[in-house]
């Protein structure tokens, strides 16, 4: 098993800036992929910015040149630097980590909320 604890969402005034974390823990050989993933009511859960085992890094069009993901190896750790926020970056965000082949080695935090309102 494996366990994503999430910290850093908030409400925060347009152009401003969030640092979002996720440390994952447990039963851990090797991540294959780890990132983030926002929802807004009503829609689906979309990718925001992911790197891939081999540190390949992904961002969504929406949001490249304003966020910045990081990866600390040595704590099993995620960063998601969000600056530049806009209103519809206001979601919850989600840290996802892939540890091996199948859905059944997916494992998702708890979702943190990230406001962008004046």
């Amino acid at each position: 098993q494996v366990q994503l604890v999430e910290s850093g969402g908030g409400l925060v005034q347009p152009g401003g800036s969030l640092r979002l974390s996720c440390t994952a823990s447990g039963t851990i050989r090797k991540i294959l992929m780890i990132g983030w993933y926002r929802q807004t009511p009503g829609k689906e859960r979309t990718d925001v910015a992911l790197i891939v085992g081999n540190g390949f890094i992904n961002y969504a069009d929406s949001v490249k040149g304003r966020f910045t993901i990081s990866r600390d190896n040595g704590k099993n750790t995620v960063y998601l630097d969000m600056n530049g926020l806009k209103p519809e970056d206001t979601a919850v965000y989600y840290c996802h980590v892939k540890v091996g082949p199948g859905p059944a080695n997916d494992y998702w935090g708890q979702g943190t909320q990230v406001t962008v309102s004046s």
